[in-house]
C-alpha cells in the first residue's frame, strides 16, 4: 500500500486511518520495514484486542520499483460467492478449513460506508478478539434494504451486519462443517487462528535462517 495502484485499490479504502496511525513509529524506526509494522500491528492488535498469540518475525523487505505493483482487482471482493472465496484463499496455499478459520478475524472491527459502501459491525464486542463470529453467522439472517451494497442484517436485532462472502461459509457444506467447529470450540479457534494468520503473514518472504519466529508479551503481561 505504498504505491499507485495498490495505494488507491477501492478494497484497501479505509485502511489508510491504520498506515496514519503507524506513521509516527515509522518516523521514529525509519530501519523497520512497512511490510514489517503492518504485519507486527496485526499481531498485536489480535493480541491486545484478547487472542491467541501469534509467533512473528521480521525480514520483509518494500519494493522500491513502483513498476512491479499488481494491478487493482487480485484483492477479495466481498460480494461475491463460495467459489470465489475458494479460489481466492486456494491461490495462496489455504484450504477450506484454513479460510474459515481466518475469516473469523471479521470477529474484529466494523464496515464503514463511506470507505467500502459496507456498514456496521460483525456483533457487540468488536474490539475483542473470540469466536463470536461464526456463534453469529449461525442465526438468522435477512437481506437488508438500504441503499448501500448488499449486505446482511441480523433478525433478532438489526443491529449486526453480514458481507455475501461471510454468509457463503454458512450457505456452502464444506464451509459450514469448520463455521460450527469453531463456534463450538474458541480454544480451537484460537489455536488454528495463530497458526494460519503467521502463515498468512510470511507468503513470498524468505527468510534468513537465523531469523526465527518469535511471540510478544501483551501489555498487561509487561506489567507484571
Amino acid at each position: 500500500m505504498i504505491y499507485k495502484p495498490e495505494l488507491t485499490d477501492g478494497e484497501n479504502s479505509g485502511l489508510n486511518h491504520g498506515r496514519d496511525f503507524l506513521k509516527e513509529f515509522k518516523d521514529k524506526y525509519p530501519w523497520l520495514s512497512y511490510g514489517d509494522l503492518w504485519t507486527l500491528g496485526g499481531v498485536v492488535a489480535v493480541q491486545e484486542c484478547g487472542g491467541p498469540k501469534i509467533k512473528w518475525r521480521p525480514g520483509r523487505q518494500d519494493i522500491s520499483d513502483k513498476e512491479r505493483v499488481p494491478e487493482n482487482g487480485r484483492l477479495p471482493d466481498a460480494s461475491r460467492d463460495a467459489d470465489y472465496v475458494k479460489g481466492i484463499f486456494g491461490r495462496m496455499g489455504f484450504n477450506e478449513r484454513e479460510t474459515v478459520c481466518l475469516i473469523g478475524a471479521h470477529c474484529l472491527g466494523k464496515c464503514h460506508k463511506e470507505n467500502t459502501n459496507y456498514d456496521g459491525p460483525w456483533g457487540p464486542s468488536f474490539n475483542m478478539f473470540t469466536n463470536d463470529f461464526f456463534v453469529r453467522l449461525l442465526q438468522n439472517w435477512h437481506v437488508k434494504k438500504w441503499d448501500g451494497k448488499k449486505q446482511y442484517e441480523d433478525d433478532e436485532t438489526n443491529s449486526f451486519m453480514m458481507l455475501p462472502t461471510d454468509m457463503a461459509l454458512k450457505e456452502d457444506s464444506n464451509f459450514l462443517k469448520y463455521v460450527k467447529m469453531y463456534a463450538e470450540d474458541e480454544k480451537l479457534f484460537f489455536t488454528d487462528f495463530a497458526k494460519n494468520f503467521s502463515t498468512l503473514l510470511e507468503l513470498g518472504v524468505t527468510f534468513p535462517d537465523s531469523i526465527k519466529p518469535t511471540e510478544f508479551k501483551t501489555l498487561d503481561e509487561q506489567d507484571k
